[in-house]
């Protein structure tokens, strides 16, 4: 699954950092602004990466996942189970997905540890470790630069090699780094912490303006924190798709269906940074894209896309290649354009595809969205994440504005 596409990532998280996250400069004092920490993509796997671990190799971004895991030193700091901190750290966690006896859900000791249940986002593996602390790096921002170099605590999970075995996580990765709702969770982009400004390089207008404005809630299912959007319809070049009645609605009972913002799904047992929809969404999507670029050339499909082109024969704009525009239909009015830039990948020389992958039954379980909304078309958009509303905002594509997340100068600058 190559893509000869430049990779690039940005979020800005407004969070309310209450627990998990205590950033303090080098002199021990609170600083008032946001924090930054780069994020990167594997090309190995197409995961995502946040440079962030105080000492250590970067951790995968997991948009759903309910906390932080990373490797821990055999003498780590732990904490009791009988603790309220325990007792919060592990609301909502996924125990149903580990094997667990009567030791692993009652403590017979106040000052036990307090276990925790990490899982692998990609394999689905879970392990019973000890919730402890961890010391995290990043760097106070004032939207252009990075500023000073801060360290915060996170109260995360220990991982153990389980986790890794046959993980297909980035080989340089020391976990992963959950950003979900949950109360545990806490080329180059980057992702702010706190708010933001936002500035990029060789941006005008400043890709963050207007962006708090006519924001849209995300869809709430208690039993998962994921960032859920209700999408009420897709259009291909400004023809509504015809799909199922209710086919994009999310159950809030059992969490089936519904779209999700994702950076770790999977596909055919692999890690991919592409879109994957449920095949009675992706069936009419393909078929409308299909029609809507009939008179470009055809290429022989290259796995796992389906509908591919001669890179030869497709045109160009400052959005992409020159195709069919795809849109979601949001909340609010809102309408989230996916252009050529973003719907379709070049796989070599000679072959570009349609960038959406068709849900298959492997990695179909009860409870699966029924979009899993990938990387690859959040890449070179700002997104901002109010925890605080419950809501969320984005740019239009940053290719129209001349710019890219990969234009963040990470140039330190020293406060005066």
């Amino acid at each position: 699954m190559s893509s000869l596409r430049s990779s690039s990532l940005a979020l800005v998280l407004w969070l309310v950092l209450a627990l998990s996250w205590s950033p303090t400069t080098q002199a021990g004092d609170v600083p008032s602004i946001p924090i930054l920490a780069p994020l990167g993509k594997d090309p190995a796997t197409t995961l995502y990466t946040i440079s962030i671990k105080h000492g250590g190799l970067p951790l995968v971004v997991d948009l759903s996942g309910p906390l932080y895991w990373s490797r821990c030193p055999p003498v780590h700091r732990t904490i009791p189970c009988h603790s309220n901190a325990c007792q919060t750290f592990n609301q909502g966690l996924p125990r149903e997905t580990c094997s667990l006896t009567a030791a692993h859900t009652k403590c017979t000791n106040p000052n036990d540890p307090c276990p925790t249940y990490p899982g692998n986002p990609i394999t689905g593996q879970c392990a019973i470790t000890d919730a402890t602390t961890f010391t995290l790096s990043a760097y106070g921002t004032n939207g252009r630069n990075p500023l000073f170099p801060v360290t915060f605590m996170a109260l995360g999970a220990c991982s153990n090699e389980y986790l890794f075995m046959g993980s297909q996580l980035p080989a340089d990765s020391w976990g992963v780094a959950g950003m979900s709702r949950l109360p545990q969770s806490g080329e180059t982009g980057a992702v702010i912490f706190g708010g933001g400004p936002f500035q990029l390089m060789a941006a005008s207008p400043e890709p963050d303006d207007g962006l708090r404005q006519n924001q849209v809630p995300f869809l709430n299912y208690s039993n998962n924190g994921g960032y859920y959007l209700r999408v009420n319809g897709i259009n291909v070049n400004s023809e509504p798709v015809a799909l199922p009645a209710g086919a994009l609605d999310l159950n809030a009972g059992s969490g089936e269906g519904g779209v999700i913002l994702s950076t770790t799904q999977q596909y055919a047992g692999r890690a991919a940074s592409y879109t994957t929809l449920r095949s009675d969404i992706y069936r009419p999507l393909l078929k409308a894209f299909d029609a809507a670029t009939s008179g470009i050339p055809r290429a022989p499909a290259v796995e796992p896309f389906e509908l591919c082109y001669q890179a030869s024969a497709l045109g160009s704009t400052r959005l992409g290649y020159a195709v069919a525009n795809i849109e979601l239909l949001l909340d609010n009015g809102r309408t989230w354009l996916i252009p050529g830039g973003s719907s379709l990948v070049q796989v070599n020389g000679n072959t570009v595809c349609f960038a959406f992958l068709e849900m298959t039954t492997i990695s179909r379980v009860p409870g699966s969205p029924a979009v899993q909304f990938g990387g690859y078309q959040l890449e070179d958009y700002l997104l901002f994440f109010d925890l605080d509303k419950e809501t969320f905002s984005f740019s239009g594509p940053l290719a129209g504005i001349r710019t890219s997340c990969s234009n963040f100068n990470f140039t330190m600058t020293p406060v005066s």
